[in-house]
Formats: structure tokens, sequence, C-alpha cells
């Protein structure tokens, strides 16, 4: 099992109270639609730089603040020279991951001390720190992220946006895609023999019914619910798979981690 990533491309943050795998190119938004950045003001899209100087689309991310934006730990774990903070770029600000906005880099990348890409993709969650400051304004914004106790249940619907395969290829215009929470029980079973479902971990789709999903490109992008960020998008076997959701890294179960790096 790979992770989605990668196009792999998805202050203090404000921490929100509790309401009432992949192929290695990078996952994105299955069965969505085309949206704005105005509609999402926290996303970005993470671009990686290689030797030669061109430009790929690896990732997504959220905005904490100013200069900290959250993604997912595994982005910069797979290969050689990812873990190299001058090697990215954050595109923020733009409806286009190749245009428009502000690109930022990167000056430090924090990854959760727990995280274990070898194994099951725990706490798949990281931190970059931008080398200068975002200007907010209405398409640049910080997110708002999940508090420890914001419980969610099977069946409550979740919205994802990234840059990613939007039905197994890639556009350059942001997409959003409406799913729905997985019971936790039922996501550990539909995975049982290919990786471990943990409490940190959130899953998320069209389940037996598929055709929606997060999908190469889409990783470390943001899962809402109500406008808050509860998820970080990781990993999942194909993309839009009736039987197996998406699988999202529990932003509560992290938001003590991010609250102290951020």
């Amino acid at each position: 099992m790979q992770a989605y990533i990668i196009v792999l491309l998805v202050c203090v943050a404000a921490v929100a109270g509790a309401p009432g795998v992949r192929n290695v190119a990078g996952s994105r938004i299955v069965g969505g639609q085309e949206t704005t950045i105005e509609e999402y003001p926290e996303a970005v899209a993470l671009i990686y730089v290689n030797s030669a100087g061109a430009f790929t689309m690896m990732c997504g991310g959220s905005i904490l603040n100013q200069r900290s934006i959250l993604s997912a730990g595994h982005c910069f774990a797979l290969f050689s020279g990812f873990d190299v903070p001058s090697n990215w770029r954050v595109r923020a600000g733009s409806t286009y991951w190749n245009s428009g906005g502000l690109v930022l880099q990167v000056s430090s990348i924090i990854v959760h001390p727990t995280f274990d890409q070898l194994a099951y993709l725990d706490n798949d969650v990281a931190i970059l720190r931008l080398t200068s400051m975002l200007q907010y304004g209405n398409t640049i914004q910080p997110a708002r992220i999940a508090g420890p106790a914001y419980a969610l249940t099977g069946g409550e619907e979740v919205w994802a946006c990234g840059w990613g395969t939007t039905n197994t290829s890639g556009p350059e215009r942001l997409h959003d895609v409406q799913i729905w929470v997985v019971d936790q029980e039922i996501c550990r079973s539909r995975y049982t023999g290919f990786s471990v479902i943990t409490e940190n971990m959130l899953c998320a789709g069209w389940l037996d019914v598929g055709g929606r999903d997060q999908c190469w490109g889409d990783s470390g992008g943001p899962l809402y619910h109500v406008g808050t960020v509860v998820g970080i998008t990781s990993f999942g076997l194909s993309c839009g798979h009736e039987t197996y959701p998406g699988v999202n890294t529990r932003v509560s179960a992290v938001s003590e981690w991010i609250q102290v790096n951020a």
C-alpha cells in the first residue's frame, strides 16, 4: 500500500471546539467539481523543485498562520530530497497550482516524531515554516483547526479540496468534493489485511457506492467539517473505490502537537 502522494499534490492556529494507498505520484479529487480559492482561502499547493529547476505539483496543505503550513508527513519522507526545505515552494491565494497568488520558500519541515511511513502512516502530519510571512486577504486566510474534543460520527458530511487527480488524470484548477465520514470500525474491517486503521485516523468516502474521493496529488490537503479542518489527506487503496474509503490523519488527535509547532 502506498500513500496518496505525491502529487503528492490539501501565530497559533485557531482551534475549534467539539460540534454538537495510492500511487507515489500524489492524490487528487475524484468525482468533484471545479471551485475557487475564494471558497477555500486556507488551501495551498505544495510544489517540489527538482535538480533541473522544474516545478511539480506534489501535495496540498492548509494555512495555520502567516508563517506555518499544515500538511502530511509522508509528503516529505518518501524520496531522497523531499525532506530538504529549499526544494519546496508554497503557492497560496490562487485557484491554480501553477500560476497566480503568492509563491513562498520553505525554511524548515517539522514531521511528527512518531510518524512512520514504513508501518501504517500513523500520525501522518507535518508543518512547514515559511521564509517570509503570508499577507491575509480574501484569498489567503488561516484555517480553523479541530481541537482535541472535536467528535465526528459515521455518516456526517465532509468536504475535501485539492489539485489532485480528478478521475485518474490531474487538473491545474482547484476542485472540491462532498463525501461522508465512515464509521471507524467499518473502515478498520475494510482495511483488514492491507493496513492498520488507528484512532489517529479518520476515514471518509462514499462507502459501497464509490466514485468520490481524495486522490493522487491531494495528499496533505484539508478535509472539512462545517468549515473546520478535521482531516489531512493521507492514504487509500485506489481512488473513489466503493469498498475502501480514503484515510485521513484525524486532526483532533494531533491538534495539541499542531499548536505547539505552528
